[in-house]
């Protein structure tokens, strides 16, 4: 079947893949939109896969400041070439990871970087709250392992569902562009400040560390 251009342009806007990509995915499907985007997001999984050991050592820093100068956002995601890196897809991709991170808040980038003692602290705190329901052993085991799934998605920043379109995880989208600039990209490392944030805390262990003086 003919392949129209506003049909290609379409599944563009929805998948960012490229022109050719887009047409040929229509053509692989029969011209069905739903099964165009599938076949994309399968190429972009096998694409980026492909090109996930290549050394990616070019790309940007970013910054994102939101909510009036209360929430600002560094972000480093790296690519393979200086020439990727000044493109405006390339770009716009770091300044939306980055407004990500502003509204989200992640703790870490993926689920390797989470330290293995905050994970089994949360699993041994989700076992004692599961215990209290009084089910069986088996039944517990699985409610705390998928709480504990649900608490890594919430808080590892390419399990989260991307604020623009949370069909897609930041994960997924990270792997469409791999597909759509073809080069390896990375998320390197992202760090988040939100205006006096910890202050409080700060503040009342002075008035701890004041009160054991005078008792002292």
């Amino acid at each position: 079947m003919a392949i129209t251009a506003q049909a290609v342009k379409e599944l563009r806007e929805r998948t960012g893949a490229g022109m050719m990509d887009c047409k040929k995915a229509l053509q692989e499907t029969g011209g069905d939109m739903d099964k165009a985007v599938e076949y994309l997001r399968k190429k972009g999984l096998a694409d980026a896969a492909k090109k996930a050991g290549r050394v990616a050592a070019e790309g940007l820093v970013h910054s994102y400041i939101h909510a009036g100068g209360r929430i600002g956002v560094l972000v480093e995601v790296n690519c393979e070439t200086d020439f990727v890196a000044r493109t405006d897809a390339f770009k716009q991709f770091v300044h939306d990871v980055a407004m990500h991170v502003a509204a989200t808040n992640p703790r870490w980038l993926d689920r390797e970087s989470a330290p293995a003692d905050e994970v089994e602290n949360e699993r041994r705190i989700l076992s004692e709250q599961a215990a209290e329901s009084g089910k069986p052993p088996h039944v517990i085991e699985k409610m705390v392992e998928g709480r504990l799934q649900k608490f890594l998605k919430e808080n590892c920043l390419l399990d989260q569902p991307f604020v623009k379109d949370p069909d897609l995880t930041v994960g997924d989208l990270l792997k469409q562009k791999i597909a759509e600039l073809g080069e390896n990209i990375r998320i390197r490392r992202f760090v988040r400040f939100q205006l006096g944030e910890g202050l409080e805390k700060r503040k009342d262990n002075f008035a701890e560390e004041v009160a054991a003086q005078a008792r002292a």
